[in-house]
């Protein structure tokens, strides 16, 4: 379920990973972790291939900007308890801190954005994303 369009920060848990669907569409995914005492992991997903130049550079302990849609999911879990899952589809990455070229917002080198127009329809459904 889509939640709604969510901005988040955070410092990269699982360094990004890509793995192809059965149509061999790419899917990249990282885990950032949002929470500031305690521990609070959302799993980031892009579709996107302009986003594979900005992910390409991203290392597990990277500060990071997200922008996207944020969407919930129920897990069973190995003992049988459920648990939400907290994922965001991202339109935009920006790096922030020490391994940013410039923190400016209106640096292109740093940040990629998706138009609406770009999207189109989408090419795959939730059911093919492999993890």
């Amino acid at each position: 379920m889509t939640i709604a369009k969510a901005v988040i920060s955070g410092t990269v848990f699982r360094a990004p990973e890509e793995r192809f669907t059965t149509n061999n569409v790419g899917v990249t995914s990282l885990v950032l972790d949002i929470g500031e005492k305690d521990e609070t992991l959302v799993r980031i997903i892009s579709k996107r291939t302009a986003l594979s130049e900005i992910l390409s550079t991203i290392e597990k302990g990277d500060r990071i900007i997200v922008e996207g849609r944020l969407q919930t999911a129920n897990a069973k879990m190995d003992d049988g308890s459920e648990r939400k899952i907290y994922e965001l589809d991202a339109n935009t990455i920006e790096t922030m801190g020490a391994n940013a070229k410039s923190s400016s917002a209106s640096s292109n080198e740093d940040i990629v954005k998706i138009q609406d127009e770009d999207l189109g329809e989408e090419l795959i459904s939730e059911e093919e994303i492999p993890f």
